[in-house]
């Protein structure tokens, strides 16, 4: 576990946004990123018991949508704590934020578990 104050873990997730490849990012439209320190008891639903939430992705995915574009945005949700306690540290640290930002990103985009273990971000 490490610890990583919260304005410079902002400054890991923006750095991980601008590492985002052009191709992923041109996607991107009425989405918002944002950093909570836990996930809620319903966020922790979607993972079975005993996981560990770092991200979340939550909205209609793009290949999903018809008509539209929805009023709010869609969110990312990327978890402080939680990664913190999952890495030894900053530069694991840096790693894990980046992969789960490309992860909640391929939901968004509407890629199953599957796709992203096969891109390499599961």
């Amino acid at each position: 576990m490490i610890y990583i104050s919260e304005r410079k873990f902002l400054s890991l997730v923006r750095q991980a946004y601008r590492q985002v490849p052009p191709s992923m990012k041109g996607a991107l439209r009425n989405l918002d990123i944002v950093v909570e320190e836990w996930p809620s008891p319903d966020d922790m639903e979607s993972v079975g018991e005993g996981q560990t939430l770092l991200g979340l992705y939550t909205g209609v995915p793009l290949i999903d949508r018809e008509g539209p574009e929805p009023p709010l945005p869609d969110c990312i949700t990327i978890f402080r704590q939680p990664i913190m306690q999952s890495c030894a540290s900053e530069e694991e640290a840096e790693k894990e934020i980046q992969i789960t930002l490309l992860h909640e990103i391929g939901h968004y985009l509407g890629m199953t578990e599957e796709d992203l273990h096969r891109l390499g971000y599961g």
